[in-house]
């Protein structure tokens, strides 16, 4: 058995045209379609103007990919404003600008192999196949399985004939938008028509877009996945989910089915909800490592490596900091809360010279910092009591001595100096039961 989240309960696209001609019109998207329309129109045409004017271009199509994806995920509501100006994303426009390109390509490959009979009958399935295209990089965010027409294909073959209704649709919305806009350069001045043509282009993108998104949700169990309505206003409080359970069953069903891409995605996107969600973060972990996916591990690894210590897992830190290491050479962690909670459990499985690695020049990276007493005195413990070394154990106590005077630990360094002197464990001082009287 599976979860089928909403998968039986969603309304047919068909009966919710006049949703998706409102949805341009909520505050968010209104306000990504008036900025990225015309805040150009105010610019000087100079080199800051056209590169403003190409970031908000940009910024504008990535919010139109974020709409597929969150209508995929259950969503009726738009992607806030701040999706369209924030975060990573961006790259979403030049992907697609490269599936342009291979698809012309092999149009063009197609005429040189077998003519233009071949040509046309490649630029036909291309034709038709653009709206799956868009919804398979929206999702998976890959060149390859968007240009991929066996991917394609078995896409449409899962929607069936919805999908040529869909794309009939589609035809409409063009013709429409279209139409629109010539009337509004042919019928008013250019100082108007040319923003009310860029905001009525943007308005029916948006359209098109999250009707590409929904036809995705209602035909989510075809395509193996699970999503609920997400939206408070959209649900039926009789049919309120374990949201936990459904994510991971979701999760476990794309794991066995290998959609590997997509189980990275979706935790990605849960994290940005929940960041601190342990749960989450092992099962990032455990994917990251089991794909040796090095370049996620080192974008992720302050949130990895932070939870790894909270676990006392000093076999983690030390596999993550050796992949971290090799993937750049001379690496350092910039955090030294972060840097002082892997020293810990390293330090207490024995692991003295990764300790000494990982706080080496604390003092100089991070002056001043409130965690240079114990991060010192942490070293101090690792060169006396792993490695023998009371001489250099000391200097570094009587570094805190002289530098932290202020901190609680200092109290206790001459204690500390004196179990050096020894030759003894450095553990502190003794615990006293002593009343005053």
């Amino acid at each position: 058995m599976r979860y089928l989240g909403a998968a039986t309960e969603v309304v047919p696209f068909w009966n919710r045209l006049s949703a998706f001609f409102r949805y341009p019109f909520h505050v968010d998207p209104l306000m990504v379609i008036a900025i990225c329309t015309f805040v150009p129109m105010l610019l000087s045409a100079n080199l800051i103007g056209v590169l403003v004017t190409v970031l908000l271009v940009l910024a504008l199509f990535k919010y139109t990919y974020a709409v597929i994806r969150h209508t995929a995920d259950g969503h009726m509501k738009p992607p806030p404003l701040a999706t369209a100006f924030s975060g990573d994303g961006f790259g979403i426009v030049i992907l697609q600008l490269v599936v342009f390109v291979l698809m012309g390509g092999l149009v063009f490959s197609a005429g040189l192999v077998g003519g233009p009979y071949l040509a046309l009958l490649v630029l036909a399935f291309a034709v038709l196949a653009l709206p799956a295209s868009i919804m398979v990089l929206a999702m998976e965010h890959s060149v390859m399985a968007a240009v991929n027409p066996m991917n394609l294909a078995v896409l449409i073959s899962r929607i069936g004939w919805p999908y040529f209704l869909l794309y009939g649709y589609v035809i409409l919305l063009t013709l429409a938008s279209g139409a629109a806009q010539e009337f509004a350069l042919n019928h008013f001045a250019p100082w108007l028509a040319q923003p009310l043509a860029g905001f009525l282009n943007s308005t029916f993108t948006l359209i098109l877009f999250h009707m590409l998104g929904y036809l995705l949700f209602q035909y989510q169990e075809e395509l193996g996945f699970a999503s609920d309505l997400q939206d408070a206003d959209e649900q039926d409080s009789g049919h309120q989910r374990d949201r936990s359970g459904r994510f991971d069953a979701d999760l476990d069903m794309n794991l066995k089915d290998g959609n590997y891409d997509r189980v990275l995605s979706m935790l990605k996107d849960s994290l940005k909800r929940d960041p601190h969600n342990s749960h989450r973060i092992s099962q990032l972990y455990l994917l990251l490592k089991a794909r040796h996916d090095t370049a996620e591990l080192c974008r992720f690894h302050p949130r990895l490596l932070s939870w790894l210590a909270s676990r006392n897992d000093s076999d983690g830190i030390k596999e993550l900091l050796r992949i971290l290491e090799q993937a750049e050479p001379g690496f350092r962690l910039d955090d030294p809360e972060l840097s002082l909670a892997c020293a810990q459990p390293l330090y207490r499985q024995g692991e003295y010279k990764a300790v000494l690695r990982l706080l080496q020049d604390f003092h100089k990276r991070f002056p001043d910092c409130e965690q240079l007493a114990p991060a010192y005195l942490l070293v101090a413990q690792a060169l006396a009591n792993g490695l023998g070394l009371w001489d250099k154990a000391t200097a570094f106590l009587s570094f805190i001595e002289k530098k932290c005077p202020q901190h609680p630990l200092h109290g206790q360094i001459a204690a500390y100096k004196e179990q050096a002197s020894r030759r003894e464990p450095l553990k502190g001082p003794r615990a006293t039961f002593a009343v005053d009287g």
